[in-house]
């Protein structure tokens, strides 16, 4: 298949606000282009009813009835990202008949991993049938249901992007890997041969976020001020790291409200911040001492990248070096929007999205819904 202009969008879990949409121009195999990228915000009123749906689904737990509030949210954000795909075409000069299909995550507002003897679930909202009727455009969507029916995990899905992504910069060596960090982390290990494994390695951004929201000292540790100021509680600390997900091995996926903020309690704004800091890169040191080849450099991704303190403790705690994205020429802003980009033309090829070392699938796994 020749390469074909695809857009990707995604929503992360930490609520920013924001929609990353990109476009790439790929195969589903290689990356020949990178086309335009845009954080395209929400209006605060979308923002807000998805805040009130991710605290409904903690309290419905895939028991009884969905949440009305979901179709209401799905609807809201449906149409939000839709326009928010549309200007971005327009803007880079195409119109809808030059892409070849939309990469639609959705919103998470619920992932619960399998556990022996029990599936998991996992609920996205997103409409890939009204977003094609909107925008004219195919749509691939509901990328992790047919993984976590299987018995996979459902998470992580960006392995074969990054992969892509390394091959393109030559590391095929083993010994860099790509670790993302969002509100959850996840870390992606390939040994430039057959062995590619994915899996959550802990929280990321999220726990830092809560307890700086909690404080009411605003959404984030911005440029990771406080936990640069603060002092890290190493006896806590070290009580964290024995948490028994950290030793699990992989396969293995986490929700965004699997590790809490709570792990904070007590301490001041910046000790607090210091030590939730220090256990994110932490649990990234004990993620990498799993792996078949302990690699001795991460290109970092996702939101996480921007705050010094996890950059610096990325040396200290995980000990291994960890340059930004853009270090090695990647959009570290854009690379999930370009994965869904990336695994929708996938999708459209029949192609697997999915891996027993990526998810646990119990096989090489065609995934995602097409609207077409």
């Amino acid at each position: 298949m020749e390469p074909i202009w695809a857009v990707g969008l995604m929503t992360g879990t930490v609520l920013d606000g924001n929609i990353d949409v990109a476009l790439l121009r790929t195969d589903g195999e290689t990356v020949e282009e990178f086309g335009a990228y845009t954080l395209a915000p929400y209006p605060q009123s979308i923002r807000d009813t998805l805040e009130e749906a991710l605290s409904q689904a903690r309290q419905w737990n895939f028991s009884g009835a969905e949440p009305a509030i979901f179709a209401e949210a799905e609807d809201a954000l449906t149409r939000a990202q839709s326009a928010a795909v549309l200007d971005l075409v327009a803007e880079a000069g195409l119109r809808p008949e030059d892409i070849g299909v939309i990469g639609f995550h959705g919103q998470s507002v619920l992932h619960r991993a399998p556990q022996p003897g029990r599936i998991g679930a996992t609920r996205q909202l997103g409409n890939g049938a009204l977003m094609h009727e909107l925008t004219g455009i195919k749509v691939a969507y509901d990328f992790r249901s047919a993984d976590v029916r299987a018995g996979g995990q459902g998470a992580p899905l960006a392995a074969l992007y990054h992969q892509a992504l390394l091959r393109k910069i030559g590391a095929t060596d083993g010994k860099t890997a790509v670790l993302n960090l969002g509100g959850v982390a996840n870390v992606t290990y390939w040994d430039g041969a057959d062995t590619l494994i994915a899996f959550d390695t802990g929280p990321a951004n999220a726990p830092i976020n809560d307890f700086v929201k909690g404080l009411g000292m605003g959404d984030m540790d911005v440029d990771g001020a406080m936990a640069l100021r603060g002092t890290v509680d190493e006896e806590r600390l070290a009580r964290l790291l024995t948490h028994r997900y950290l030793s699990a091995p992989f396969p293995k996926s986490l929700d965004r409200f699997d590790f809490l903020s709570s792990m904070a309690d007590g301490l001041g704004a910046e000790d607090g911040a210091a030590t939730l800091t220090a256990f994110t890169t932490g649990a990234v040191g004990k993620a990498l001492d799993l792996l078949p080849q302990r690699p001795e450099r991460l290109i970092v991704s996702g939101g996480g990248r921007h705050n010094p303190a996890i950059m610096v403790m990325l040396d200290k705690r995980a000990r291994v070096e960890a340059v930004p994205a853009e270090a090695v020429g990647w959009r570290g802003d854009a690379i999930e929007a370009e994965c869904f980009a990336f695994l929708a033309v996938r999708v459209l090829r029949g192609l697997p999205i999915s891996f027993p070392t990526t998810t646990g699938a119990p096989h090489p796994l065609i995934g995602g819904v097409l609207a077409a």
